[in-house]
């Protein structure tokens, strides 16, 4: 490639890999992105031949670089992405944890936003919430506003501590979908149902309400699970277990708030 490319990707991991997908098939020219990837696997080299994209070019400042890379490797590889930006690129970074002071006293970008984005992002239905700093231009928003829409929707924060509650909701969040699976199907265990049954059972469960949540955006998730309870039914006798005082909102509300504190206590 004989120009610098204006897009560069530093990780290509499980959302560094998710972003680029959702890039190429959004119709971003392939020949204006860069990947900095130091052990890129076989399917990132076979993808970069097909489409055309650079796969580790020579450093030359890019007019944005998105940084997917693990948090812990920020300090070593600082210094080799350094050349990658200048005053005028705009930096987004994914990374849980590193904060905007902790970024730009590594990297000579002063146009920084910081995003975190979740894990279905790899199936283009993912959610990331991001925090631009006051040298970020609107062009610059508007651009990591077009990124980061590759992979799902996105909702801006007014404050960069708003990234770790962001964090806490929906960056853990999938985990806490994925419990409630694990869950509802140990309860059809105790129950009696077959493990194997029970485990479709909830899978199913969760899937279809999650795209039914999906499909009536103009309805309340308060009023679709009204829509399930019937009044004495068995839905009312579960839910007057969950809704207690100490039932599924206070757990959550504790939950929550122990990832907002860990979030911030990374982030140093």
């Amino acid at each position: 490639m004989d120009a610098a490319p204006a897009l560069v990707l530093v990780g290509a991991g499980k959302m560094g890999g998710a972003l680029l997908g959702g890039w190429l098939a959004a119709g971003v020219e392939p020949g204006t992105i860069g990947v900095v990837e130091p052990e890129p696997s076989d399917a990132l080299k076979n993808l970069a031949a097909e489409k055309g994209f650079a796969l580790n070019p020579a450093p030359a400042p890019a007019r944005t670089m998105v940084l997917a890379i693990k948090p812990q490797m920020l300090d070593a590889a600082a210094p080799g992405l350094a050349p990658f930006l200048d005053a005028d690129s705009l930096l987004i970074s994914i990374l849980a944890g590193k904060t905007v002071a902790n970024l730009a006293s590594r990297l000579p970008a002063r146009a920084i936003v910081r995003a975190m984005p979740n894990t279905p992002a790899a199936i283009g239905r993912g959610i990331t919430g991001a925090f631009a700093i006051a040298q970020v231009t609107p062009a610059q928003r508007e651009t990591a506003q077009e990124l980061l829409s590759g992979v799902g929707a996105v909702e801006w924060v007014s404050s960069e501590q708003a990234i770790d509650v962001v964090t806490a909701i929906s960056g853990s969040g999938p985990a806490y979908v994925f419990l409630l699976v694990e869950a509802l199907a140990k309860g059809g265990e105790a129950l009696g149902l077959p493990p194997d049954l029970a485990m479709r059972l909830a899978r199913a469960t969760v899937e279809g309400s999650g795209e039914l949540l999906h499909l009536s955006p103009e309805i309340s998730a308060e009023i679709l699970r009204k829509n399930v309870t019937s009044p004495g039914g068995t839905t009312q006798a579960a839910l007057d277990v969950l809704m207690a005082d100490d039932g599924l909102a206070a757990l959550m509300a504790r939950a929550t708030a122990a990832a907002a504190k860990r979030a911030e206590e990374l982030a140093g």
